[in-house]
Protein backbone atom coordinates (compact mmCIF):
# COMPACT_ATOMS: atom_id res chain seq x y z
CA UNK A 1 0.00 0.00 0.00
CA UNK A 2 1.09 3.57 -0.92
CA UNK A 3 1.90 6.53 1.59
CA UNK A 4 -0.81 8.23 -0.72
CA UNK A 5 -3.47 5.42 0.05
CA UNK A 6 -3.19 5.55 3.85
CA UNK A 7 -3.61 9.43 3.34
CA UNK A 8 -6.79 8.52 1.48
CA UNK A 9 -8.23 6.54 4.14
CA UNK A 10 -7.17 8.80 7.04
CA UNK A 11 -8.39 12.02 5.65
CA UNK A 12 -11.85 10.30 4.67
CA UNK A 13 -11.88 8.55 8.15
CA UNK A 14 -11.19 12.06 9.46
CA UNK A 15 -14.51 13.54 8.40
CA UNK A 16 -16.33 10.40 9.68
CA UNK A 17 -18.46 11.56 12.99
CA UNK A 18 -20.88 8.62 13.06
CA UNK A 19 -20.69 5.65 15.12
CA UNK A 20 -19.40 2.60 13.36
CA UNK A 21 -22.36 -0.12 12.75
CA UNK A 22 -21.29 -3.72 12.42
CA UNK A 23 -21.80 -5.91 8.88
CA UNK A 24 -24.38 -7.59 8.01
CA UNK A 25 -23.15 -10.83 8.32
CA UNK A 26 -22.32 -10.53 11.46
CA UNK A 27 -25.88 -8.99 12.53
CA UNK A 28 -28.10 -11.88 10.19
CA UNK A 29 -26.07 -14.74 11.68
CA UNK A 30 -25.09 -13.76 15.38
CA UNK A 31 -26.66 -17.19 16.63
CA UNK A 32 -23.70 -18.70 14.72
CA UNK A 33 -20.64 -16.65 16.13
CA UNK A 34 -18.54 -17.80 18.81
CA UNK A 35 -19.28 -15.73 22.70
CA UNK A 36 -15.27 -15.86 23.49
CA UNK A 37 -11.90 -16.75 21.55
CA UNK A 38 -9.79 -14.84 19.63
CA UNK A 39 -11.39 -12.64 17.27
CA UNK A 40 -9.53 -10.53 14.12
CA UNK A 41 -11.20 -7.58 12.49
CA UNK A 42 -9.24 -7.01 9.07
CA UNK A 43 -8.83 -4.35 7.57
CA UNK A 44 -11.52 -2.62 10.36
CA UNK A 45 -11.65 1.13 9.53
CA UNK A 46 -13.76 2.52 12.34
CA UNK A 47 -14.22 -0.39 14.15
CA UNK A 48 -17.83 -1.24 13.98
CA UNK A 49 -17.68 -5.21 13.79
CA UNK A 50 -14.54 -4.84 16.26
CA UNK A 51 -16.78 -2.86 18.83
CA UNK A 52 -19.90 -4.84 18.84
CA UNK A 53 -17.53 -8.02 18.62
CA UNK A 54 -15.86 -7.15 22.12
CA UNK A 55 -19.14 -6.97 23.27
CA UNK A 56 -20.29 -10.23 22.87
CA UNK A 57 -17.05 -11.20 25.00
CA UNK A 58 -14.26 -11.65 21.92
CA UNK A 59 -11.28 -10.40 22.97
CA UNK A 60 -10.33 -8.44 19.63
CA UNK A 61 -7.31 -7.27 17.45
CA UNK A 62 -8.45 -4.76 15.05
CA UNK A 63 -6.24 -4.19 11.67
CA UNK A 64 -5.68 -1.27 9.80
CA UNK A 65 -3.89 0.93 7.46
CA UNK A 66 -5.50 4.20 8.72
CA UNK A 67 -3.79 5.72 11.94
CA UNK A 68 -6.87 8.35 12.27
CA UNK A 69 -9.28 5.61 12.28
CA UNK A 70 -7.73 3.19 14.76
CA UNK A 71 -7.65 6.34 16.66
CA UNK A 72 -10.95 6.79 17.04
CA UNK A 73 -11.90 3.02 17.51
CA UNK A 74 -9.56 3.45 20.66
CA UNK A 75 -11.27 6.50 21.70
CA UNK A 76 -14.66 4.49 21.32
CA UNK A 77 -13.71 1.24 22.64
CA UNK A 78 -12.10 3.14 25.67
CA UNK A 79 -15.41 5.14 26.51
CA UNK A 80 -17.32 2.19 26.39
CA UNK A 81 -14.37 -0.20 28.46
CA UNK A 82 -13.87 -2.51 25.71
CA UNK A 83 -10.93 -4.03 25.04
CA UNK A 84 -10.13 -3.98 21.75
CA UNK A 85 -5.78 -4.00 20.32
CA UNK A 86 -5.51 -2.11 17.51
CA UNK A 87 -2.39 -2.29 15.07
CA UNK A 88 -1.61 0.00 11.95
CA UNK A 89 -0.81 -2.84 9.69
CA UNK A 90 -0.13 -2.29 5.98
CA UNK A 91 -1.62 -5.68 4.49
CA UNK A 92 0.81 -5.44 1.41
CA UNK A 93 3.85 -6.42 3.72
CA UNK A 94 1.87 -8.17 6.67
CA UNK A 95 1.38 -11.53 7.56
CA UNK A 96 -1.31 -12.88 9.16
CA UNK A 97 -0.37 -15.20 11.97
CA UNK A 98 -1.11 -19.04 11.09
CA UNK A 99 -3.80 -21.00 13.01
CA UNK A 100 -4.32 -17.78 15.50
CA UNK A 101 -8.13 -16.61 15.22
CA UNK A 102 -11.23 -18.35 16.28
CA UNK A 103 -13.19 -15.59 14.22
CA UNK A 104 -12.06 -13.60 10.98
CA UNK A 105 -14.32 -10.37 9.86
CA UNK A 106 -13.86 -8.74 6.64
CA UNK A 107 -16.12 -6.12 5.49
CA UNK A 108 -16.05 -3.42 2.77
CA UNK A 109 -12.45 -4.95 1.64
CA UNK A 110 -10.78 -7.46 -1.12
CA UNK A 111 -7.82 -8.56 -1.97
CA UNK A 112 -8.24 -11.62 -3.77
CA UNK A 113 -4.52 -12.50 -3.14
CA UNK A 114 -4.79 -12.15 0.96
CA UNK A 115 -7.63 -14.80 1.03
CA UNK A 116 -5.63 -18.23 0.82
CA UNK A 117 -3.73 -16.22 4.40
CA UNK A 118 -7.47 -15.19 6.00
CA UNK A 119 -8.69 -19.05 5.41
CA UNK A 120 -5.02 -20.18 7.01
CA UNK A 121 -5.10 -17.69 10.13
CA UNK A 122 -8.18 -19.77 11.28
CA UNK A 123 -7.57 -21.89 14.11
CA UNK A 124 -9.17 -25.41 13.69
CA UNK A 125 -13.54 -24.80 13.74
CA UNK A 126 -12.41 -21.71 13.07
CA UNK A 127 -15.23 -18.83 11.35
CA UNK A 128 -14.89 -16.36 8.77
CA UNK A 129 -17.32 -14.04 8.09
CA UNK A 130 -16.95 -12.16 5.08
CA UNK A 131 -18.75 -9.04 3.72
CA UNK A 132 -17.90 -6.93 0.39
CA UNK A 133 -19.34 -5.95 -2.78
CA UNK A 134 -19.95 -7.14 -5.68
CA UNK A 135 -20.13 -6.01 -9.72
CA UNK A 136 -23.98 -6.57 -9.25
CA UNK A 137 -25.75 -2.84 -9.47
CA UNK A 138 -29.17 -3.32 -9.90
CA UNK A 139 -30.81 -0.34 -8.08
CA UNK A 140 -29.60 3.58 -8.03
CA UNK A 141 -27.81 5.13 -5.29
CA UNK A 142 -25.62 1.98 -3.71
CA UNK A 143 -22.70 2.98 -2.34
CA UNK A 144 -19.37 0.63 -2.94
CA UNK A 145 -16.54 1.52 -4.86
CA UNK A 146 -16.61 1.60 -8.74
CA UNK A 147 -12.80 0.16 -9.64
CA UNK A 148 -13.35 -3.52 -10.88
CA UNK A 149 -10.36 -4.92 -8.85
CA UNK A 150 -12.39 -4.12 -5.83
CA UNK A 151 -15.78 -5.55 -6.42
CA UNK A 152 -16.83 -9.28 -6.64
CA UNK A 153 -17.93 -11.32 -9.81
CA UNK A 154 -21.04 -13.70 -9.24
CA UNK A 155 -20.47 -16.60 -6.96
CA UNK A 156 -16.59 -15.28 -6.81
CA UNK A 157 -16.72 -15.20 -2.51
CA UNK A 158 -17.63 -19.00 -2.91
CA UNK A 159 -14.02 -19.65 -4.68
CA UNK A 160 -12.08 -17.57 -3.19
CA UNK A 161 -12.68 -19.83 -0.28
CA UNK A 162 -13.54 -22.71 -1.72
CA UNK A 163 -11.49 -24.68 0.74
CA UNK A 164 -13.71 -23.82 3.72
CA UNK A 165 -17.21 -24.86 4.34
CA UNK A 166 -20.02 -22.43 3.89
CA UNK A 167 -22.23 -22.02 6.73
CA UNK A 168 -24.40 -18.84 5.23
CA UNK A 169 -24.06 -17.18 1.52
CA UNK A 170 -25.68 -14.77 0.61
CA UNK A 171 -26.02 -13.07 -2.54
CA UNK A 172 -29.00 -11.10 -3.75
CA UNK A 173 -28.51 -9.82 -7.38
CA UNK A 174 -31.50 -8.51 -9.72
CA UNK A 175 -34.22 -10.43 -8.11
CA UNK A 176 -37.26 -9.52 -6.17
CA UNK A 177 -37.33 -5.90 -5.43
CA UNK A 178 -34.10 -3.91 -6.43
CA UNK A 179 -34.87 -1.28 -3.41
CA UNK A 180 -34.77 -3.18 -0.63
CA UNK A 181 -32.23 -5.90 0.55
CA UNK A 182 -28.60 -6.55 -0.18
CA UNK A 183 -27.99 -5.64 -3.41
CA UNK A 184 -24.40 -4.93 -4.69
CA UNK A 185 -22.75 -6.79 -1.78
CA UNK A 186 -22.33 -10.58 -1.03
CA UNK A 187 -21.43 -12.64 2.17
CA UNK A 188 -20.26 -15.71 3.06
CA UNK A 189 -20.21 -17.52 6.86
CA UNK A 190 -17.52 -20.21 6.97
CA UNK A 191 -15.38 -22.56 8.83
CA UNK A 192 -12.55 -24.64 8.40
CA UNK A 193 -12.59 -28.18 8.29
Amino acid sequence: MSLADQQHWDRRYSNVNSSPQPAQVLTDNHNLLPTHGQALDLACGLGGNALWLAKRGLSVEAWDCSPVALEKLQRTASEQNLSISTHVVDLDDKLLPVAAFDLIVVSGFLSRVLCPAIAAALRPGGLLAYQTYTQAQPATNLKGPSNPKFLLAPGELLELFSNLSPCVYREESNYGDLQRGLRNQAYLLAYIR
